[in-house]
């Protein structure tokens, strides 16, 4: 295999949310002989679809992880990645797509172009990955390819080119006309593995050439040949294959293919598809970054015999070790060999090699470039680059989105408290978007994701497979408060309890700083507060702004002057003036008219026009204001200013009003002040808290 690369194809399937990725690569494992019977993803014997390996995923009818596997077509080895087709498990997509070398794009002949499909066209752009479309459920009521091309046109920019022709459409689909060898094309027997060729249906010939001169048409423009002989009139089908190819390569062409993976029709075209105009390893150019040499980018050959360079693109922790899912890009790698790690230079072994198919493994003892396989039981980072130590080369690592949404996890017992700690450990490392970290506010754990299904799948990962119970909630909010004007203090601290006491004056006033920060300023005169006491002064006023007053949220934009204080030779100490300084906060800070602040986001909806409507009065309805609004025929961009408090749930609530073909960014903007309505509930549900404290 080593010296077949150009036989090789690692190739990706990608598509919106139920448009058939998981259903046609159980197709093409079953007809390229890697499985003898075929599971539907929700199937009636619940057996569930091969590559959908979790009991979740089997559950849910959803791809959640994308799996790997390989099969052989036709003389090639292809190697494939089903990646899910939800927005909360984008990455899945971003780290399948940043190693693959071309992918087929789903799309659904009735649903056409969806806002995922939007999504991974972005990401494959992002990798300059070539692709060929399948329009899928062809059989479906109100299916129409045509439709679907001309949005591959609109929307999506692609010089989209039907291959094939439907013959029949929804219940009467039969079968496909190939347009490079004028044929129609059966699908038979049970599980349509049986193609009988024949003639084009009469009724079908006028619309069957039209559609092959624009094919012609449009691949004649990558082949000086191709060009010259339409004009000769003696074009053939290897001239039209191999100038589909080039445009392919280029990425300025996208070869359709029609069919219904459900009903098997037009798989194995595709198969052929993805063998003849899909890129081999050797014809994608890769590059790593050399660190000895300011991170200049080198091309990398791929050469069996040349050092080790290898990607780390996803991490699977299993209950026997850690399985770690690589690309070679350069050299070979075999078992026992010593492999480093670019980022710590950390020394390996490699104990176990495995080519993977699915959930199962198929032990090898080596892999060369172009493979993609997985290292079993060693210790690394999801994008971490290995070498063989002679070379200080890494690879540019993938695009992480941040996560949008969040949730507090709570324990239910100490057993749970360490199976949830294992559990966050691993899913951090498994997944970039997956964070988790403790609130210094209220305690509490919190974990965040790419949306609610996301943070849902983990939780319920935690129960299964760590038998962590654990309850969830919406976090605190992180509110804050602040004065509004300035006020004095002046301050006495004395206790007298037999020998030395504790004495201490502090005045002075507080105001709004402008930079929204604490400020410290001694306008001290005359000593009348020795200097090394100035510090402690300063200390109790900021251990004050940890805990306001009025609600006990942390203080923000406060400036303190000091200006007169008085002390005593004998009685006044550090201790005195913290305490002083403490009693002055207090005196002054109900003075101050304090309010409540609450952080404001900046958010940004995607999403089709038609739509727009539906996405202003929703964030109207969370008491957002709108910044802009821009819109260019098909698609809409807004942009808002919204309280965080208002944003949970919204990732349902988004979906739900545009048909799931809309997505939201959100970042921290600032902070601004709560309306009266909100204030009165938070001091209501304070209140409440500390009669409850109280009782207990």
């Amino acid at each position: 295999m080593a010296n077949d690369i150009k036989k090789l194809r690692n190739i990706g399937i990608s598509a919106h949310i139920d448009s058939g990725k998981t259903t046609l690569t159980e197709r093409i494992l079953y007809y390229t002989k890697r499985i003898f019977a075929i599971h539907e993803v929700k199937g009636k014997d619940g057996v569930g679809a091969t590559m959908d390996s979790m009991e979740l995923e089997k559950e849910r009818g959803i791809t959640i992880t994308s799996a790997a596997t390989h099969c052989e077509w036709k003389g090639h080895r292809i190697n494939i990645i089903d990646t899910p087709g939800h927005v909360d498990f984008t990455i899945e997509v971003e780290r399948a797509l940043r190693v693959l070398d071309g992918a087929v794009l789903i799309l659904c002949a009735v649903g056409g172009v969806q806002s995922q499909s939007l999504t991974v066209d972005r990401q494959m752009n992002r990798y300059r990955v070539p692709r060929i479309a399948f329009i899928n459920k062809c059989d479906r009521s109100g299916a129409d390819p045509f439709r679907v091309c001309d949005q591959l046109r609109e929307k999506l920019n692609h010089n989209a080119v039907l291959i094939q022709l439907p013959i029949g459409l929804e219940s009467k689909f039969s079968g496909v006309v190939d347009l490079v060898t004028m044929k129609a094309v059966y699908f038979e027997g049970p599980r349509g593995d049986e193609i009988r060729e024949g003639e084009i249906p009469a009724e079908m010939i006028d619309k069957a050439r039209a559609k092959r001169e624009e094919l012609i048409d449009a691949a004649s423009m990558f082949s000086d040949e191709l060009m010259e002989s339409v004009f000769e009139e003696n074009v053939t089908e290897d001239l039209i294959r191999e100038a589909i190819r080039l445009g392919t390569l280029s990425r300025q062409l996208t070869p359709v293919f029609v069919g219904s993976a459900y009903k098997n029709i037009g798989v194995q075209p595709v198969l052929d598809g993805i063998n003849k105009y899909l890129p081999s390893p050797i014809e994608v150019e890769n590059v790593a970054l050399d660190l000895d040499q300011d991170e200049k980018e080198v091309l990398l050959e791929n050469d069996p015999d040349r050092p080790v360079i290898a990607l780390a693109f996803k991490l699977e922790v299993t209950p026997y070790g850690q399985l770690t899912y690589i690309r070679i890009y350069q050299g070979s790698i075999g078992k026992g060999d010593d492999l480093f790690i670019a980022r710590t230079r950390k020394k390996i072994k490699v104990g176990r090699l495995a080519r993977l198919h699915a959930d199962e493994m198929e032990d090898i003892t080596r892999a060369y470039a172009g493979d993609i396989v997985a290292l079993f039981g060693i210790d690394c980072y999801s994008g971490d680059t290995f070498t063989d130590g002679s070379l200080s080369y890494t690879m540019s690592s993938m695009f992480v989105p941040e996560p949008v949404i969040s949730l507090s996890v709570t324990p239910e017992d100490n057993k749970s408290q360490n199976n949830m700690s294992r559990a966050l450990n691993r899913f951090i490392r498994e997944d970039p978007t997956f964070r988790s970290h403790v609130d210094e506010e209220s305690g509490e754990t919190i974990i965040s994701g790419m949306g609610e299904l996301h943070l849902d799948v983990y939780v319920e990962r935690m129960k299964r497979e760590f038998s962590a119970l654990v309850s969830t909630g919406i976090p605190q909010v992180a509110y804050r408060e602040a004065i509004t004007r300035m006020a004095p203090f002046d301050y006495i601290h004395k206790k007298q309890t037999g020998g030395s006491g504790q004495f201490g004056r502090v005045a002075g006033f507080m105001e709004p700083s402008e930079d929204g920060t604490y400020e410290f300023d001694n306008k001290v005169k005359g000593g009348v507060i020795p200097t090394e006491y100035l510090p402690a002064v300063d200390k109790g006023m900021q251990s004050c702004l940890k805990k306001g007053l009025m609600l006990g949220f942390p203080v923000i934009g406060m400036k303190v002057t000091v200006n007169d204080g008085k002390s005593h030779s004998v009685d006044s100490s550090e201790m005195a003036f913290t305490r002083a300084a403490i009693g002055a906060f207090k005196q002054a800070y109900n003075k101050a008219r304090p309010v409540i602040l609450e952080p404001v986001m900046k958010l940004s909806v995607e999403g089709p026009s038609e739509f727009q409507g539906n996405v202003m009065s929703s964030v109207n309805q969370r008491r957002g204001m709108i910044t802009s609004s821009t819109e260019d025929g098909i698609f809409t961009n807004i942009e808002a200013e919204v309280p965080l408090a208002e944003m949970f749930g919204y990732a349902t609530t988004l979906r739900s009003l545009t048909q799931g073909k809309a997505e939201f960014t959100m970042e921290f903007s600032r902070y601004a002040k709560v309306p009266v309505s909100v204030a009165e509930e938070l001091k209501k549900d304070f209140r409440e808290k500390l009669k409850g404290e109280k009782t207990s």
